[in-house]
């Protein structure tokens, strides 16, 4: 389990992830040493697996996000479904639910042309899917990592 002290550096690190382990240790008053003792075995227990830059879709032309529900032909479909979707660069999330949906796809496209032929030419010719729906995202006034 973590104790304060590692939920302190991962809420810093989230917030900065270039943050250097000397300050996270200044202002927590522990050695530096410490801190990457910690931070190494947290990456041990993959709580923490990596660091990411984030980069704003819509500045590099990516105007359009929506999600697309999937209903699978077969549960055992699945798997083969998956490969199909991950090969696509658009589909930048995936996950397997339950309810309606066997999976639902978060998609960026530059404009709306473009996720007609995603969908119509790329992801409705997959074999295993029997059906698609799509919604599309307005804004996305939320978005934050889990609390720690």
């Amino acid at each position: 389990m973590i104790d304060n002290l590692d939920r302190i550096i991962l809420r810093t690190l989230m917030a900065n992830a270039r943050i250097s382990y000397a300050e996270i240790a200044k202002e927590n008053k522990v050695s530096p040493a410490t801190i990457h003792v910690r931070v190494e075995k947290m990456r041990k227990a993959g709580i923490i697996r990596g660091a990411k830059l984030k980069v704003d879709p819509r500045r590099l032309g990516y105007d359009v996000t929506c999600f697309i529900g999937i209903i699978l032909k077969q549960a055992g479909d699945y798997p083969k479904a998956l490969a199909k979707l991950e090969a696509l660069p658009e589909v930048t999330e995936a996950f397997y639910t339950t309810g309606q949906y066997s999976v639902f796809i978060k998609v960026m496209v530059r404009s709306i042309d473009d996720l007609q032929k995603l969908l119509i030419e790329r992801i409705q010719v997959i074999d295993e899917i029997q059906s698609t729906e799509t919604l599309i995202s307005l804004q996305n006034p939320i978005a934050r990592d889990v609390s720690v």
